[in-house]
């Protein structure tokens, strides 16, 4: 999943990162082919992220004068190694805790442990650095944290001294910096391997790993910094990504500027469904959404009794009441996209409404209930339809258990694509894409965009309108949709978090949002 970008800059702050995202074997490919091609020794490259590293306490810490770092075994703890005798060097009082023997050390990590022992015999006060075995209940010294323990290539649960250490450094009220990746973290899939470091900011290096930003990850990662250490771009183009990162502020481009002459013909006619019973507000905010993203013409079926509400809350609607199913198949045959499930419901009409809908065979988006009906079903794949699962839904469809999805998002957002075609897009945090790739076959996509406000009714309903909106505009490309939607749609969340915030936070508020957006484009 090569691509010609350029985001790979020495020192990226944490709300600047980079469009590739790797799995830790690709990270491990990276390392070896930057010592190769640079050439740089392999100790030198663990120095230059020992040096990032504490450049990044210092930053975050300015005032600190005494550090605790873990170390645990293989370079990870290297790391560990390095920062301790940089901050001794800088006057600090260092507390090292090993994890390990520190005979057992290998490589390059050995290394860094025979460097340290020779820099300590210099220090003009050598007592500023302690090393120490870690023993369960010990008191933590250091103003600030350093967590060295655990790297990527952590694949089964925590177990023994280190999940004790992490168990106590977790119940402490000291700040952490995890290095490269909270330990416990799996770099591959964001899980939780048992118990994890609880960090407020984490530095990774030179390949950002696709786990750090989905599923459990995020609440361990705290604010992410990233750090190329210098490898040049030439290292990226040879080593493939897993995933790409959908950024906002990269995707945004690639939203045409309309044209002087343009009427409202040219950006699609969508025909948004739903709204059952008790449930008006679903399909309303989705056809506001729709609205406010640009589309032509938007028309809503919904029940007659909703019909007042929905257009005196958005006149710009078309809006008919549907009362029988046969009711609407002149405005399937008139329409371009599809949106169906906001607020549908799974009874007799819900289902006959969405079983006329797939006979259209039009562009559809699928969400809510939609997505439940759908599971009930044997359906073949297609590839006109943007599916929006959450994870339970993505459980139903898929015939197995949330905890099964959430055990590999990645994994489970690719499986759904494979099994009904079309886009997949599997909500969370960390919100992932699958879009189907003529050369690749699926090409995955993260979007580490939103806020925890957005755990809240409506917002699926919104980004549901988000994408019939786009989707029917011609002139954005019918694979562009879903990375550009879910990206708009978490910016709008955190623009209005801004505003009202997290707690605060509801869906129409993101529909507000999204018109100053835009407003650039």
């Amino acid at each position: 999943m090569n691509r010609e970008i350029n985001t790979q800059t020495s020192v990226i702050s944490e709300k600047v990162l980079p469009e590739r995202l790797y799995m830790a074997e690709q990270v491990r490919m990276l390392d070896q082919e930057a010592i190769r091609s640079i050439p740089i020794d392999g100790f030198e490259l663990m120095k230059k992220a020992g040096r990032a590293a504490f450049r990044s306490l210092l930053r975050h810490w300015s005032g600190v004068s005494s550090v605790s770092i873990f170390a645990g075994g293989g370079n990870n703890g290297g790391d560990g190694l390095v920062i301790a005798g940089l901050a001794a060097q800088q006057g600090m009082t260092v507390e090292l805790f090993l994890l390990i023997d520190p005979i057992s050390y290998k490589a390059e990590a050995a290394t860094a442990w025979q460097w340290l022992q020779q820099l300590s015999s210099q220090l003009e006060e050598p007592q500023r650095l302690r090393v120490k075995s870690w023993k369960a209940n010990e008191a933590i010294g250091g103003e600030v944290i350093v967590d060295c323990l655990l790297g990527t290539g952590l694949s089964g649960p925590v177990r023994g001294d280190y999940e004790a250490v992490i168990n106590s450094i977790n119940q402490c009220s000291l700040p952490v910096l995890a290095v490269d990746i909270p330990s416990g973290v799996c770099s591959d899939t964001g899980r939780i391997l048992g118990c994890a470091i609880k960090a407020d900011h984490t530095i990774t290096f030179i390949g950002l790993k696709q786990g750090m930003l989905t599923g459990e990850a995020p609440d361990c990662v705290g604010e992410l910094e990233y750090d190329a250490l210098g490898v040049p771009e030439s290292v990226f183009q040879r080593i493939d990504c897993s995933v790409l990162r959908a950024d906002w502020g990269l995707l945004k481009i690639g939203l045409p500027r309309r044209k002087r002459t343009a009427h409202k013909g040219g950006y699609g006619r969508v025909l948004l469904i739903g709204g059952d019973y008790g449930m008006a507000g679903a399909i309303t905010m989705a056809s506001e959404a729709a609205c406010r993203v640009g589309a032509g013409l938007i028309h809503t079926a919904t029940r007659p009794e909703h019909v007042s509400a929905l257009v005196s809350q958005r006149p710009e609607v078309m809006v008919k009441g549907i009362a029988h199913s046969q009711d609407i198949e002149a405005m399937l045959a008139a329409t371009e996209v599809v949106v169906i499930g906001p607020g549908l419901g799974q009874g007799a009409w819900g289902r006959q409404l969405f079983q006329k809908a797939l006979l259209a065979d039009k562009l559809m988006v699928i969400d809510a209930d939609g997505l439940n009906l759908l599971a009930q079903q044997s359906v073949t794949p297609r590839a006109s339809w943007i599916l929006t699962p959450h994870p339970g839904e993505a459980a139903r469809l898929l015939a197995c258990s949330t905890e099964d999805i959430e055990q590999d998002r990645f994994k489970a957002v690719v499986a759904l694509q494979k099994k009904y075609g079309g886009t997949v897009i599997l909500k969370g945090a960390g919100t992932l894409i699958a879009v189907p790739d003529d050369k690749k076959g699926v090409v995955v996509w993260l979007a580490n965009t939103g806020n925890p406000g957005m755990a809240s009714g409506g917002m699926g309903d919104v980004l549901s309108g988000i994408l019939g909106g786009l989707l029917a505009q011609k002139n954005i490309g019918q694979h562009q949709v879903a990375p550009l939607a879910v990206t708009l749609h978490g910016e709008a969340a955190n623009a209005a978090a801004n505003s009202v915030g997290e707690y605060s936070l509801l869906a129409s508020d993101v529909i507000a949002a999204i018109p100053a957006l835009l407003k650039g484009v």
